[in-house]
């Protein structure tokens, strides 16, 4: 029999506590004498689900782990200045427990009043969450009386707030943003509408082989730039100077380039390149005249004669899949072709999908978010959850199509 997952909206949330798992693992700074968020928006993607839970009259317990602080208290991963943020994006008081767990936190979910949202303290801060400690889920659910998963990033992570929580949750089911994920990422997976074009960048091959490998079938044309291109130049005989490259990075670039030419996939490298010295040398940066990088150079972004032939390229798209930038964008000097490449990428008429930290980042950057059908906040996940893996997080949450949780 067929199974599906519940939908936060099939849930009676009416005077219950619902516990959402939401990912708030945000990037902080330090701010006189605090610490303050400096990016909120995977905070701004679970509010259609928390004014959901509000608007339902359900007291709404949001749950989040925040950095690696190993089952440890940890002052700087407190989820604090989230709270803050969170407070301030809703326009209503947003109370933070002292523990995610214990009688303090059970009391105050207890006393909660429909409409109420509470932000637990890091879930990290116990080893039991990532260990998916018996002990640890019980005392998450004395806090539960609904469970709502809207942390698509966490979901392929077998913890007890993704996993072993859900289980006793007889009533339980995805949030917005999860039902977003795996509205356009299933698609994406599955059957993406032709011509497709997938773009990749960023530093390493062998974190990015098995989606290569499970698209190539699917794809039209395959785009590279960024760290991974000079993998793929160098295995083609040309000059890439000091740009990194080691040598297994070379043999996978290889194999790419070998199943492409037999299922007659056309891969797209850069043609010229920016480069400097090094990361630091700004004032001597050049571009070059075509493909081959001096000994004493290293390449740091796309040059122009590649941004047009990548803008031809695209052109007649459907569905454009981009993840990785195409140089080292974090110095804003070396940024001018990743954020050139949103602006193109935008324009087209295609189906246009975006996945990873840095690729949401440089697409906000560049200011063509809102041109974009869909950018997943899934990070890490986004591309597991493409190359066909299955996650417990979402497992967890199917039912039979006859009612049965």
């Amino acid at each position: 029999m067929q199974k599906e997952i519940r939908k936060i909206q099939e849930l009676d949330l009416r005077g219950k506590r619902v516990f959402v798992r939401v990912d708030f693992n945000v990037p902080l700074k330090h701010d006189g004498d605090k610490w303050v968020v400096t990016d909120s928006k995977r905070i701004e993607g679970a509010l259609e689900t928390i004014r959901h839970v509000i608007a339902s009259e359900g007291k709404c317990i949001l749950a989040s782990h925040l950095g690696r602080p190993k089952g440890k208290r940890d002052s700087k991963y407190s989820l604090e200045p989230v709270g803050a943020k969170l407070s301030e994006l809703l326009g209503k008081d947003v109370i933070l427990t002292d523990d995610c767990i214990g009688d303090g936190a059970k009391s105050l979910s207890l006393r909660m009043r429909n409409g109420d949202v509470l932000l637990l303290e890091n879930l990290r801060f116990h080893e039991g969450e990532e260990e998916n400690s018996p002990d640890f889920v019980a005392k998450l659910l004395e806090l539960t009386d609904v469970y709502v998963n809207d942390a698509f990033g966490t979901m392929h992570r077998a913890h007890a707030s993704t996993v072993g929580l859900p289980k006793m949750v007889p009533q339980r089911g995805a949030g917005f943003l999860v039902q977003k994920e795996l509205q356009y990422l299933s698609k994406l997976r599955e059957l993406p509408e032709r011509p497709f074009m997938l773009i990749m960048g960023g530093a390493k091959i062998s974190d990015k082989i098995s989606i290569l490998e499970h698209f190539l079938p699917k794809v039209d044309k395959v785009f590279i730039g960024g760290a991974m291109a000079y993998a793929f130049l160098k295995s083609q005989g040309h000059s890439i100077g000091k740009s990194l490259c080691d040598e297994k990075q070379e043999q996978l670039a290889s194999k790419i380039l070998k199943i492409a030419d037999a299922r007659r996939v056309k891969i797209l490298l850069p043609v010229d390149h920016v480069m400097a010295r090094s990361l630091k040398d700004v004032a001597g940066m050049k571009t070059t005249e075509n493909t081959e990088i001096p000994n004493d150079f290293l390449g740091v972004d796309v040059g122009p004669k590649t941004l047009e032939l990548f803008k031809s390229e695209l052109d007649g798209a459907k569905t454009i899949f981009w993840n990785g930038p195409m140089g080292v964008f974090e110095q804003p000097e070396f940024a001018k072709g990743t954020f050139e490449l949103a602006r193109i990428i935008a324009e087209t008429a295609a189906l246009k999908l975006a996945g990873g930290g840095d690729s949401a980042a440089a697409i906000s950057q560049s200011g063509s978010d809102s041109k974009f059908d869909f950018i997943s906040t899934g990070g890490g996940a986004t591309l597991e959850f493409l190359e066909g893996r299955e996650f417990a997080g979402l497992k967890v949450l199917e039912f039979r199509k006859t009612g049965d949780a």
